[in-house]
């Protein structure tokens, strides 16, 4: 492994060959917002709120596609920088639903969290807005396009992790979208419905059907366990509000990583059945 050594606000930064900027300022414990970036998969460069200000190079280049070099001088903190992503913020809410307070991310939401990092609660960019039917044609998934912020990661967890490529981008301009093939609802897709383009939407874009209503992001108690449908042992997060479980996320664990199946990730509904066994019972002749 090649070292290769920056500065990252006057900070010197050991950073392995091949690295990202972005992937080098985070091994070092140095912050940068990012909405399409994920460690598991590969790099956009779509919502650009990763920019920073580079010794000799003009612009703002995003951090998460810019391979470091020898000597590289970079900062994400100046003024410009901090303006360039306010004004990024503004025009990605600029269509994009402000129905926080009912919203069922409320609270995890990544967007939400930029938007008051950097005092962003309004935007200067009027425009059409869109309006598209939400798609509840499925068992499983709610898709919204109306909050989605075309990042992406839902594109790329389906063709490297999944292995379907069962959504892409359609059409251009303000009538981009992500959807399905012919924009069909997903089960007349190939979709096995594991949900990870839930676990990796940083919007209230996707979500899980039966969890929708069942208590927001603080009120649950998150009780990690191993999944029991099967032998390779994936690791969960159980969701639970007044002792029932409300929902059900892949955790980070040797055998899944932070992915999970169809049975893991929706097969979960007979805990709260009022028949489950609960106790031990011994059969005593025919009774």
């Amino acid at each position: 492994m090649t070292v290769i050594n920056i500065e990252i606000n006057g900070q010197a930064v050991a950073a392995r060959s091949g690295d990202t900027v972005l992937e080098a300022a985070l091994s070092a414990g140095i912050d940068i917002p990012r909405l399409c970036y994920h460690p598991a998969l590969t790099d956009q460069g779509a919502c650009r709120l990763c920019v920073v200000a580079v010794e000799g190079m003009r612009g703002l280049p995003a951090a998460c596609t810019l391979p470091v070099r020898e000597g590289m001088k970079v900062w994400t903190n100046t003024l410009e920088v901090l303006d360039a992503r306010r004004a990024i913020l503004e025009l990605i809410i600029a269509n994009h639903p402000l129905d926080c307070m009912t919203c069922e991310v409320n609270g995890q939401c990544q967007l939400q969290d930029y938007a008051y990092e950097y005092g962003v609660g309004d935007t200067p960019y009027a425009g059409r807005k869109k309006n598209h039917p939400a798609d509840v044609e499925n068992p499983f998934i709610l898709r919204d396009h109306n909050k989605c912020i075309l990042c992406a990661r839902c594109v790329r967890v389906c063709d490297e992790i999944q292995g379907l490529h069962v959504l892409d981008w359609a059409n251009r301009g303000f009538d981009t979208k992500i959807t399905t093939a012919l924009d069909v609802p997903l089960d007349q897709t190939p979709c096995v419905f594991c949900g990870n383009c839930i676990t990796v939407c940083p919007v209230g874009a996707l979500l899980p059907l039966h969890s929708l209503g069942r208590g927001r992001t603080w009120e649950l108690e998150r009780v990690r366990t191993t999944c029991p449908y099967c032998g390779v042992g994936c690791t969960l997060d159980l969701l639970v509000k007044d002792n029932q479980l409300r929902d059900v996320e892949p955790a980070p664990g040797p055998a899944n990583e932070e992915w999970a199946c169809v049975k893991g990730r929706f097969g979960w509904e007979f805990v709260n059945d009022q028949e489950r066994l609960t106790v031990p019972l011994i059969r005593q002749g025919d009774a």
